[in-house]
């Protein structure tokens, strides 16, 4: 293959770097401003029908920090219709660029987005204290199976195959991580019992969708339903019986990193974690790096692209995928192992509560790329982990309204904000070599 192909960008989707695209093409240029305009103006009927007066506190550190940052303390309207108005600017800003036929740069969309939450927590919180290190870290928390599984999908789909199953290797690797756990009284045993269990079910998805062409889909939606049957009838007939042997995991605990945990804001929520987090940094790293730096993640791409072109330079276009879905089933496993050895220390039915679904969602708010599926599963860790502080804090917003948040971000994001997404050219397309 030409240099010029060997590394490209990843948001060019196989093209070289200096290759022409067209301002709209796949810019969401006329879908950003309608998003846009539909956020602020739901804002601004939700501060005109119920404004608060008082002050909100955002308090940005914790009480352990080496260095304490002082609250913020803010008039709650004000600080509301002030976020308004600057959101109405990018938003102006966003038509502006749609009547010139000029690409959005995502700076929109980032800073339309932290103006629009500022100016709703002022207002969902007056009067009360927001704590900012627990909000953020809670996201950071939730989001950690959707980054793992999300992952997976990114790489199942970079390499030509649609990873559906998501939900059952999340699922799968909570129930095999709480047994290996309990069994050896290791955790680290029980994160390898889960990648297994992952592999195995992207084994099973592997051996239909690449051996016998069976619709990609169906396959992976007969295999979420399927393992979680499954779990089920383990959890009632072996777990239930046997909780104290079989479903008693030593959980992993918090492992602050030496200065760098005491670092106000950033410490508390990225080396404050336990190791599986940790672990989590590496993989997101590797995986990075190795799709867009090694020959390894150039031959993913490839078959995942045109392996037909593939195929005649001697690349062994179902080998590699088999070897890519059983990587990236052992990486969404490890994602199920942290509901049962960090978030609950137990295996219960139905533990993951469709995080494949939301994770498969982040893998196509991303792009197929790596570091923006892991972006977009922390946002959607974000919209997760607001409902229960909103909750906890009283907020007037309805309890109706924070439960569906999160999925109505998943929308948002997918269909207005992400643009035109392309996948890889062959996804889901079965190789029959000629």
């Amino acid at each position: 293959m030409s240099t010029a192909t060997d590394n490209p960008t990843p948001d060019s989707g196989g093209l070289a770097p200096d290759t022409v695209v067209t301002p709209t093409a796949g810019s969401g240029a006329r879908k950003l401003p309608v998003v846009l305009g539909v956020l602020v103006l739901g804002l601004a009927i939700v501060l005109l029908r119920s404004s608060h007066s008082g002050d909100t506190t955002f308090r940005l550190a914790a009480e352990t920090d080496f260095v304490t940052l002082p609250d913020v303390v803010v008039p709650s309207g004000p600080t509301a219709w002030v976020m308004v108005v600057i959101c109405l600017a990018l938003t102006a800003e966003a038509v502006r660029r749609m009547l010139g036929h000029l690409r959005q740069p995502m700076w929109i969309p980032i800073a339309f987005a932290v103006a629009w939450m500022i100016g709703f927590l002022s207002w969902a919180a007056a009067d009360s204290r927001i704590l900012i290190v627990s909000l953020l870290g809670g996201a950071v928390a939730l989001a950690v199976p959707l980054v793992f599984g999300a992952l997976g999908g990114v790489l199942g789909e970079r390499a030509g195959v649609v990873n559906i199953a998501i939900e059952g290797q999340l699922l799968l690797g909570a129930f095999a991580a709480a047994i290996a756990a309990s069994t050896t009284g290791s955790p680290w045993a029980g994160l390898v019992a889960a990648a297994v269990a992952g592999a195995l079910v992207a084994l099973v998805l592997g051996l239909f969708a690449i051996t016998y062409f069976v619709d990609q889909v169906i396959v992976g939606v007969v295999l979420n339903v399927l393992v979680l049957g499954l779990t089920n009838f383990m959890f009632r007939q072996v777990l239930a019986p046997n909780a104290e042997s079989l479903n008693s995991p030593e959980g992993f605990s918090r492992l602050p990193i030496p200065i760098l945990g005491d670092i106000p804001l950033i410490g508390p929520l990225l080396f404050r974690q336990t190791p599986l987090v940790y672990v989590l940094y590496a993989v997101v790293a590797l995986v990075a790096w190795a799709l867009y730096r090694t020959r390894w993640g150039l031959r993913v791409r490839a078959v995942g692209e045109h392996p037909k072109a593939a195929d005649t330079v001697g690349i062994k276009v179902n080998r590699t995928r088999y070897r890519t879905i059983l990587l990236a089933g052992a990486i969404a496993g490890m994602g199920g192992a942290y509901y049962s050895l960090v978030s609950v220390a137990a295996f219960n039915r139905e533990m993951t509560g469709g995080a494949g679904y939301i994770a498969l969602a982040a893998v196509i708010f991303g792009k197929w790329d790596p570091i923006r599926a892991t972006l977009a599963a922390l946002l959607f860790g974000f919209a997760t982990n607001l409902q229960g502080v909103l909750s906890s804090i009283g907020s007037p917003v309805p309890s109706q309204f924070m439960l569906m948040l999160p999925y109505l971000v998943t929308i948002l994001a997918v269909a207005g904000l992400v643009g035109r997404s392309r996948p890889p050219a062959a996804d889901g397309v079965p190789y029959r070599k000629q």
